[in-house]
């Protein structure tokens, strides 16, 4: 298996590349793959690591969005549907569906200021009433039923008796709840993670570097790419640069010498809230809801935690996004309009954060009204040196990016002059190629797979359940050597970590602690354990005790600057 640095000897050698995706968000990612499944000799370059960016800040729902009905924007919703459906199906280890309630104060509300805002002559409407939701969850329900079979049931709509026999915390002065069903995916980064490692397995002539940033042209046209661990810059020639920069796109062409202004991006930010009370009272079903100021937000329950947010603030420089106290303190009092016995203090909040949505420049009046499309923007080559077409990826959003990819990826391939191979539309990712769909079948995959390795089923099982089918590889590495469970955290195992180390191009600490598990996000993490998995860390990648200090220190810095957490 190649490491890191071996890649980057390759490629100090062979400087020649048919495109160059500069951003490994899940836009990048996903059109490194499908560029990988037609035999382009593709590279993958992000500042960062994997999905570290917007693409870790998401509300970790895959939706359909179908409050962008409101903005006329049914293409997108019809797309986003679709997509949904299909990643419930390709990635059934990451992505369930997720029950979704909206509680509804008004009946006929909205049924005149919908339409206005729909044809753009109100900014939003008011309040959005039983009749306006009901209508849209109509609309929402024919788009998943276009595909032919169901992969989430159909709307209802019940009544305030029943809402408040089945939820009794649940505020008693709503006229009606509905139900809908989208999808939760409460560990994104491991959906981005396992498809950058498919494409590498399809296509040996694919190339992913986390930490290398394309900083500007060389004197000959070509792209500086600096390597952020050492500060050594290399030169590569692409024949098509495809920038997926995300909210740091224009940042990129900036640095190229072509100034653009693509993005307008928004900040949404969230805290995730270790709160038993609350997580009882969602009885696993998100509510979702317009909050009095017309802002809509989520209270998501999620891996025994309860996620709230969502901000939507315009934002000039993305580095600088961080969840305020203002927007802290916003998120635990709109709790009270859905649950009003049940209080959030900062006392229950275990992880906090934000990200800058790619939106497209825009003019609109509010940000809610800012489309959630997507677009391949093109700036040609210029006689100043800059020798290749650059395809920009502006919007989009976790939902569509395979649709956008293939997007992407067909314009890029008409450049190229090559031919389209493969769909990914139905194509498995990671752990879900062979997954086993029933009960039955999931217990004979880990009974089998027990057998074969000789580890203990509830091991399997456990593995099965984080990485889907893909943990018969995480099962055969254990199996290899000697493992004993974490002092600090024992459901997971030396071995494990020392896998994800080993196989996921983990080149910093925090990108295990925050994208190839879920042990920062849900506040999992304390002292001890981050020491503990930096010395696992350090045995696999052969850091000497000043590099695991430094790393340790510079997780506590990051987890206290970034995410409002001190250890």
């Amino acid at each position: 298996m190649n490491t890191r640095q071996t890649t980057i000897d390759h490629l100090r050698d062979n400087p020649a590349v048919s495109v160059l995706i500069i951003g490994a968000g899940i836009n990048g990612i996903g059109t490194f793959r499908d560029l990988a499944l037609q035999g382009v000799d593709v590279l993958l370059v992000d500042k960062g690591d994997f999905c570290a960016g917007a693409s870790a800040a998401s509300s970790h729902m895959v939706h359909g969005g179908i409050r962008y009905l409101e903005n006329g924007e049914f293409r997108l919703v019809r797309e986003a549907v679709h997509e949904r459906n299909r990643l419930i199906q390709n990635a059934p280890h990451l992505v369930k569906p997720l029950a979704t309630n909206i509680p509804i104060f008004a009946n006929f509300s909205g049924m005149l200021n919908a339409p206005l805002k729909f044809l753009g002559v109100m900014d939003k409407p008011s309040e959005r009433g039983r009749f306006i939701i009901k209508a849209g969850l109509m609309m929402y329900d024919a788009y998943t039923r276009e595909q032919g079979g169901r992969a989430v049931p159909p709307h209802k709509v019940v009544g305030r008796a029943e809402a408040v026999g089945q939820y009794p915390k649940v505020n008693p002065n709503l006229v009606a709840l509905a139900t809908y069903y989208d999808a939760a995916m409460p560990m994104p980064e491991r959906i981005g993670m396992e498809i950058v490692l498919d494409a590498l397995r399809e296509n040996p002539a694919a190339q992913a570097i986390n930490y290398m940033a394309a900083v500007g042209l060389s004197e000959n046209g070509r792209v500086l790419l600096r390597d952020e661990l050492t500060g050594e810059q290399i030169a590569v020639q692409p024949q098509l640069v495809i920038n997926a920069g995300g909210p740091w796109i224009d940042f990129v062409n900036r640095a190229f010498g072509r100034p653009t202004e693509f993005i307008g991006g928004t900040k949404g930010s969230h805290l995730v809230l270790d709160h038993p009370e609350l997580y009882a009272a969602c009885d696993g079903h998100e509510f979702f809801f317009e909050n009095d100021d017309g802002r809509i937000v989520l209270i998501y329950p999620v891996n025994g935690r309860v996620m709230v947010g969502t901000s939507d603030i315009k934002i000039e420089n993305p580095e600088e996004a961080i969840c305020t106290e203002e927007e802290a303190n916003y998120f635990m009092s709109f709790v009270q309009k859905i649950f009003p016995t049940i209080e959030v203090t900062r006392a229950h909040v275990v992880f906090q954060f934000a990200g800058v949505r790619p939106l497209p420049a825009s003019k609109s009046k509010t940000t809610g009204q800012i489309s959630r499309d997507h677009s391949n923007e093109v700036v040609e080559p210029s006689e100043s040196g800059w020798s290749f077409p650059l395809f920009n990826l502006v919007g989009g959003k976790w939902t569509t990016f395979r649709a956008f990819a293939e997007q992407a990826t067909d314009a890029a391939l008409e450049r190229l002059q090559r031919p389209r191979r493969a769909s990914t539309a139905e194509l498995p990712i990671g752990g879900g190629k062979h997954y086993p769909r029933t009960k039955r079948a999931q217990a004979a995959w880990v009974a089998e797979t027990a057998a074969q390795t000789e580890l203990d089923p509830a091991q399997v099982r456990q593995l099965f359940e984080r990485y889907g089918t893909y943990a018969a590889e995480f099962a055969r590495y254990i199996a290899d050597g000697n493992d004993r469970p974490l002092a600090h955290k024992p459901d997971y195992t030396v071995r494990e970590i020392a896998f994800l180390a080993h196989a996921e191009q983990v080149t910093r600490l925090d990108d295990l602690l925050l994208r190839r598990t879920a042990l920062g996000m849900y506040g999992h993490l304390t002292r001890p354990l981050i020491e503990e998995l930096a010395g696992v860390v350090a045995t696999v990648l052969g850091w000497d005790e000043a590099r695991q200090a430094a790393e340790v220190a510079r997780v506590l810095a990051l987890l206290a600057a970034r995410h409002g957490m001190a250890y």
